[in-house]
């Protein structure tokens, strides 16, 4: 359990930004200006949050600093008490690592504390910080190396949070023969373990050397993917064969009784004997000239019109091209009436012959009834119907209109 609670212990301020030392009940800590961000080297602070003599939990602002970046809040990672400032508000150019405040447990007696030794801070920020209370080590330094020590004096000067909270909690001075595998040599946390025993040895130089190698993406062994063949042109479909327009037959009767009052009347008066087909010919004609116009989809232009409200252009009427076909009317047969078998036996009754059906009439009947039949698309029935009215009309009611 003790183990576990220390390894906490120590997770949580890897994660801290600032860090402060801890001391024996009764003994101050020094306050040092924090590192902010990997590069901070100097800060400015803008404004004390706590004043001296003032108890604070963890997570409550101390103090607000301000670098050529950014404006930032510092906060404690403990509960404590704020014994002294030793920089004042407006202070400007502090370099991190220099002391600005003492701290004190909570509970302890400010008029009775041990302030820290005035060098002891400024050796914080340092390469080789030493511990700052006389209070005895936690723990003991791990054994060094036997052999000549090398030291590692060419490397950022600015360890970060997590590195000097390990080296003041192991009271390692001897920091600069700890070889680095950070970014030109930078000191990790992972260096402090492997030499502490905490982890293998190896581990961070072995981290160093994959992150080295996954640095560059390497492409010597990715290959150009075939490209892949088209698939076939599909073949057009053939396009179905329309269906033939539906057609509709009209027919009607027509009598030239009075087209044969007409031609007496001009035979007995001039002379002249106009034929039958004059007067249909001119009745067709007339009869398609003035047939309403098709029904049609609405153009775009009347759609428009509809739109806004406009006057419609007049629909011009667009006559007709019927031709109708005349035939006689067929009579219709009557049945012969049925003779019993009595009265043939008896004589009284002849069987009565079955009925031959007539032939066909072939032409036009001028003095009987005619049939006037029209086979049109169905979309032109209902002025095929139209058509056979006039033409019914003129030809039974005003026939002598039609040669004057």
């Amino acid at each position: 359990m003790a183990s576990t609670f220390s390894r906490l212990a120590l997770r949580r301020q890897a994660l801290t930004r600032g860090f402060r030392a801890t001391a024996t009940p009764n003994a101050a800590s020094a306050f040092t200006m924090p590192a902010m961000s990997p590069t901070m080297t100097e800060g400015a602070i803008t404004q004390w949050k706590v004043k001296e003599g003032d108890e604070f939990v963890a997570g409550d602002v101390l103090l607000e600093i301000e670098t050529d970046k950014a404006q930032m809040d510092v906060e404690a990672q403990e509960d404590g008490v704020m014994a002294k400032i030793m920089v004042e508000t407006g202070a400007k150019a502090v370099q991190v690592g220099t002391r600005i405040a003492v701290i004190a447990e909570p509970g302890d007696d400010l008029a009775t504390l041990a302030m820290p030794a005035e060098g002891a801070a400024e050796a914080q920020g340092k390469k080789q910080p030493e511990p700052e209370a006389a209070a005895p080590p936690k723990k003991t330094e791990a054994p060094a190396a036997s052999g000549p020590k090398k030291s590692y004096t060419d490397r950022p000067q600015h360890p970060s949070p997590s590195v000097m909270h390990l080296l003041r909690a192991h009271n390692i001075s001897d920091a600069a023969s700890i070889a680095g595998t950070g970014p030109k040599g930078r000191l990790l946390k992972g260096d402090i373990l492997a030499h502490l025993g905490r982890i293998n040895a190896s581990a961070p130089a072995a981290l160093e050397k994959s992150f080295s190698k996954l640095a560059k993406l390497d492409l010597s062994n990715i290959k150009i993917a075939a490209a892949k063949p088209k698939p076939a042109a599909a073949k057009p479909a053939k396009p179905a064969a329309p269906a033939p327009p539906k057609e509709a037959e009209i027919a009607t009767t027509v009598s030239f009784a009075e087209v044969a009052k007409v031609q007496q009347r001009m035979h007995d008066s001039i002379g002249a004997f106009p034929p039958l087909s004059t007067f249909i010919a001119k009745a067709t004609s007339q009869a398609n000239a003035t047939l309403p116009p098709r029904k049609a989809a609405p153009s775009p232009d009347d759609l428009f019109a509809d739109l806004l409200d406009l006057p419609r252009a007049p629909v011009r009427s667009v006559g007709g091209s019927f031709a109708p076909v005349i035939a006689p009317l067929q009579p219709t047969r009557t049945a012969a009436p049925e003779v019993d078998i009595i009265d043939i036996l008896s004589g009284r009754a002849s069987p009565a012959k079955a009925a031959r059906p007539s032939a066909p009439t072939e032409g036009m009947l001028a003095s009987g009834v005619n049939r006037m039949t029209l086979r049109v698309p169905a979309a032109e029935e209902e002025r095929a119907r139209v058509f056979l009215g006039r033409v019914k009309g003129l030809l039974e009611q005003q026939p002598g209109q039609l040669v004057l």
